[in-house]
């Protein structure tokens, strides 16, 4: 084995079982699911196939870590993130702030979610959504809206960033940006978060996310 190969080697092992999950989720972000394959990934890392097999018996162990992987950080990362603030209203414009922040997240849910007739990324796409609807419904009642519609509330600001995601991969010239998408946030905010009181309701200064 040549010098180089050595080195490849060692760097092989210090790469842990995350590096490759989180390689594999931006090949999905960049491919969907056909892009996740042991050469390629070990070549965009700059390691052999043997750093694979120290972590991962086969390609299906790979793809259930990097599905685990984006589940923490899309979903339960995300939550954790805003559970602190204590105005439910902020709350919301936190997560809306956070699902219209990363143009790569927008990408992987949708790869994930065009992947979904694979039984295990469809169990991982429904209970991710589930959840992320679930925690915007809490939101939504929080504000002092009934169940009914604290459900439907979330369900359209659901909608609404899925739908986002899908303009901007598919007329990404369409999708506003700069000083346009802080328009467009503010226009969001007004649309997607009711204000207690209605119309007669204090409003509220919020700075967009970008």
């Amino acid at each position: 084995m040549n010098v180089q190969r050595l080195d490849r080697a060692a760097r092989g092992r210090n790469l842990s079982a995350e590096h490759w999950a989180q390689a594999a989720l931006d090949a999905i972000a960049a491919g969907g699911l056909e892009a996740v394959a042991v050469e390629p990934l070990a070549r965009r890392l700059g390691v052999t196939k043997g750093s694979f097999y120290w972590h991962f018996p086969n390609r299906e162990a790979l793809v259930h870590a990097a599905l685990q992987l984006w589940e923490k950080q899309e979903t339960e990362d995300a939550v954790a993130g805003v559970e602190q603030e204590p105005d439910p209203y902020e709350r919301i414009v936190k997560l809306f702030k956070r699902a219209n922040a990363s143009y790569r997240a927008g990408r992987l849910y949708l790869a994930l979610a065009a992947a979904s007739d694979d039984p295990a990324v469809g169990r991982v796409v429904r209970r991710a959504s589930a959840r992320r609807l679930d925690y915007l419904y809490k939101c939504y009642c929080a504000l002092g809206l009934s169940e009914h519609d604290a459900r439907l509330w979330s369900t359209f600001a659901y909608a609404t960033y899925i739908g986002n995601q899908q303009v901007h991969r598919d007329a990404p010239d369409r999708f506003p940006e700069g000083a346009e998408f802080r328009e467009y946030f503010k226009l969001m905010l007004r649309t997607l978060i009711p204000r207690p009181g209605g119309d007669s309701a204090p409003a509220r200064q919020t700075v967009a996310a970008k």
